[in-house]
C-alpha cells in the first residue's frame, strides 16, 4: 500500500482514534490502528480495544490501494512534530512502514492485517438526533458514572430514546443524574433502551464538539452505532440491569431553597480547600434568609462561608461531599438553582430554577458528620 495525505488531516483523524486504541496491550494487535484505501480518494482509519470501535475517513491521493497495521500511539506522536506538508506512506515487506515527510524518515514496525480484530458490521443509522441535544445528555451526567469496574451496571449511562424523548441517567450509589428531553425535532420508529459505557459517552463527547447539526444512531442486541459526520463510533452496549431510579427520586422533599448557582459554587469551592482530603465533607446549616457553609480538619484548620438565599424554613443541618456538589454546579453554566430537601438525613434534589427544554435533576446522598 502506498498513498500521500495532509499532515493535518492525518493528525485530526489519528487524534480521535487514540482514544478508543487499548491501552493495556493485553492483546499486541489492539495497540496498533489499521488503515486502509477506500476507493480511489480515500483512506479509513480504525481503532478499537473490542469493546469500543472508532472508524474514520480521510482525503489521500492513493498511489496502491491496500492496508497497513502500526503503532496508534507511536503514530500520533509523529504526526504531531511534523512539519505542515504532505506525508507519504509506504508499506514495506514484513508489514514494516515508511514515513516521509519534507525531510523527515521514519520506518515503523507493523504487524499482519489478518491479526487485527473484525470490526462489528454496521447496522443503519435508524434515528436522526440533534448532536447539541445528545451532547447535552452526556455533559450534564457523566459526572455521576461510578469509576468502580466491580459495579458493572453502574459503570454507564441509561439511555432512553421513544416517543417521549430522549433520556439519560447516571448514578455512582452515592448520587443520581436524571435529564430528559421532550421535544427532540424527530421521530423514533422503534424505542432504544440501552446502557452505554463510560468510555462511549467520553469518546462521542469529542467526536460532537466540532459537529454541528445531527448525528445519526442506531442499535441492535448488544451494539450501539453512532454516525457523526464521515465518522462511526460503535460500542458493545453494558447488559445487566440498571438500579431502579425512579425509587431513589425523593417524592417527599417539602422545603426547598433558591441559590444563585455561581455564588454558591463559588462558595462551596473555597470552603472545601480546608475540607477533609478522603471525605471532602462539608456543612450545609440553612436558617431563614441565610446558608451558612462550613468545613473543618483538626489538623489544618477550618473555613465557614455565607451565601444569601430564599429560604423561609426551620433551621435545618445536613452534611455533603463537596465534590458532588461542585460537579454538578460546573455543569449548570449559571443561572438560578433550586435545592430541595426533607431534613437532614433524607437525600436531597437539586435542579436549575427555570429550564424550558430540560427537565434536570440531580440526587445526593446526605452525609454524617
Amino acid at each position: 500500500m502506498e498513498f500521500t495525505i495532509s499532515k493535518n488531516a492525518l493528525q485530526k483523524e489519528l487524534g480521535f482514534v487514540q482514544g478508543t486504541v487499548e491501552k493495556k496491550n493485553t492483546i499486541p494487535a489492539l495497540s496498533n490502528i489499521l488503515i486502509e484505501s477506500v476507493g480511489e480518494g480515500t483512506i479509513r482509519l480504525i481503532g478499537t480495544d473490542l469493546d469500543v470501535t472508532l472508524r474514520c475517513e480521510a482525503e489521500a491521493e492513493i498511489k496502491t490501494p491496500g492496508s497497513m497495521c502500526v503503532s496508534a500511539r507511536k503514530l500520533f506522536e509523529i504526526a504531531r512534530v511534523l512539519p505542515d506538508a504532505p506525508v507519504s506512506f509506504r508499506r514495506e515487506e514484513n508489514n514494516w512502514v515508511t514515513v516521509k515527510c519534507e525531510r523527515s524518515n521514519f520506518r515503523l514496525a507493523g504487524v499482519e492485517r489478518e491479526s487485527f480484530p473484525d470490526v462489528p458490521s454496521f447496522k443503519s443509522a435508524s434515528v436522526k438526533l440533534s448532536a447539541n441535544i445528545f451532547k447535552t445528555l452526556i455533559d450534564r451526567t457523566i459526572f455521576a458514572i461510578t469509576l468502580e469496574e466491580s459495579r458493572y451496571t453502574l459503570s454507564g449511562a441509561k439511555f432512553v430514546l421513544g416517543k417521549h424523548g430522549a433520556r439519560m441517567v447516571t448514578t455512582d450509589g452515592h448520587r443520581l443524574a436524571f435529564i430528559e428531553r421532550k421535544e427532540i425535532g424527530t421521530s423514533v420508529p422503534e424505542e432504544i433502551d440501552i446502557l452505554i459505557p463510560r468510555k462511549t459517552l467520553s469518546e462521542l463527547t469529542k467526536l460532537m464538539a466540532s459537529h454541528e447539526g445531527e448525528i445519526g444512531l442506531g442499535a441492535d442486541e448488544n451494539h450501539i452505532y453512532f454516525e457523526v459526520g464521515p465518522r462511526l463510533l460503535i460500542s458493545r452496549t453494558l447488559t445487566g440491569q440498571f438500579p431502579n431510579y425512579e425509587m431513589v427520586m425523593p417524592k417527599g422533599n417539602d422545603k426547598s431553597a433558591d441559590f444563585d448557582s455561581t455564588l454558591l459554587g463559588q462558595a462551596i469551592r473555597r470552603v472545601a480547600l480546608m475540607a477533609d482530603d478522603r471525605s471532602h465533607a462539608i456543612r450545609f446549616h440553612l436558617t431563614p434568609g441565610s446558608l451558612h457553609i462550613s468545613s473543618q480538619t483538626a489538623e489544618e484548620g477550618e473555613a465557614r462561608e455565607t451565601v444569601s438565599t430564599e429560604y423561609a424554613g426551620e433551621e435545618t443541618e445536613i452534611g455533603f461531599n463537596a465534590a458532588y456538589l461542585q460537579d454538578f454546579l460546573n455543569v449548570m453554566n449559571g443561572g438560578g438553582l433550586t435545592f430541595e430537601f426533607k431534613d437532614g438525613n433524607s437525600q436531597a434534589q437539586l435542579r436549575p430554577t427555570s429550564d424550558e427544554d430540560y427537565d434536570y435533576k440531580y440526587v445526593v446522598m446526605p452525609m454524617r458528620i
